[in-house]
């Protein structure tokens, strides 16, 4: 009841901001994938370098939520979408590895353990290297070392090459709201997805892989995950959150 009220009034906040922004590229939509509704954010390998990876702001304080991403922009600028980046510890430092514009907080972690970033294999959504977007394995991605503009590790990996994570189960009763980021085979295309209502692991991923056809896709989080889409008249609202990933059109 709490988190849907939350959504209720995330909406009706983000109607206001829709109309009180300039316009912004009708980036985010909503689909339907066997019987659940998801919020699809697409973002094309032309516009790679309009996405920007968040955690402190100027003052080195953890922004911690939209409105205070957008509090940092520049004048003209305005932030298409954004949502929560992986998952962070009690002091909103990244579990894993964050880096952003040459600033890395964290290594990547190539251990397993418990929870959901230890459920290997997990990985590693990487901006800029070789291709517009990778979801790379985190082992690979310690080894290949790619140089990445943005970079976030969260877990588990939600579709390897195709494959659905191997500890996800069908008849799984464990369901929450969750958010992820699946990329294009040819690697040109990023979609940033949260799911509208409670989904298991498995629906999850089932929709990256046939709803999307993304090879790959990661986990971001789940039960804290919100969006940010003034297309969708969304300002979803909560628990403060550590990394944010968003992208910003210009003036």
């Amino acid at each position: 009841m709490i988190a849907e009220l939350r959504r209720r009034l995330g909406l009706a906040l983000g109607g206001l901001v829709a109309m009180t922004l300039p316009a912004v590229a009708e980036l985010c939509d909503t689909r339907q994938f066997e019987g659940a509704g998801y919020a699809v954010c697409t973002v094309e390998a032309a516009d790679q370098g309009k996405l920007r990876l968040w955690l402190d702001g100027p003052d080195g304080r953890v922004l911690g939520d939209f409105a205070a991403v957008r509090a940092q922009l520049a004048p003209g600028e305005v932030l298409g979408f954004a949502m929560n980046a992986g998952m962070y510890h009690a002091d909103f430092a990244p579990v894993g590895l964050y880096r952003a514009e040459g600033v890395e907080r964290g290594a990547v972690v190539t251990a397993g353990g418990g929870g959901n970033f230890g459920m290997r294999p997990n990985g590693v959504f990487c901006v800029g290297a070789r291709a517009p977007f990778q979801v790379i394995e985190s082992r690979r991605f310690a080894r290949v070392q790619p140089h990445c503009r943005l970079a976030t590790q969260s877990g588990p990996m939600l579709v390897i090459d195709g494959a659905l994570h191997p500890r996800f189960l069908p008849d799984s009763d464990s369901r929450h709201v969750r958010n992820g980021v699946g990329v294009s085979g040819d690697m040109g295309t990023a979609w940033f997805v949260i799911s509208d209502r409670a989904v298991t692991f498995h629906e999850f991923a089932r929709f990256f892989r046939d709803g999307l056809g993304a090879p790959n896709a990661l986990y971001l989080d789940g039960s804290i995950s919100r969006l940010y889409a003034p297309a969708l008249g969304r300002a979803d609202w909560g628990r403060r959150l550590g990394p944010i990933i968003g992208l910003v059109e210009g003036p």
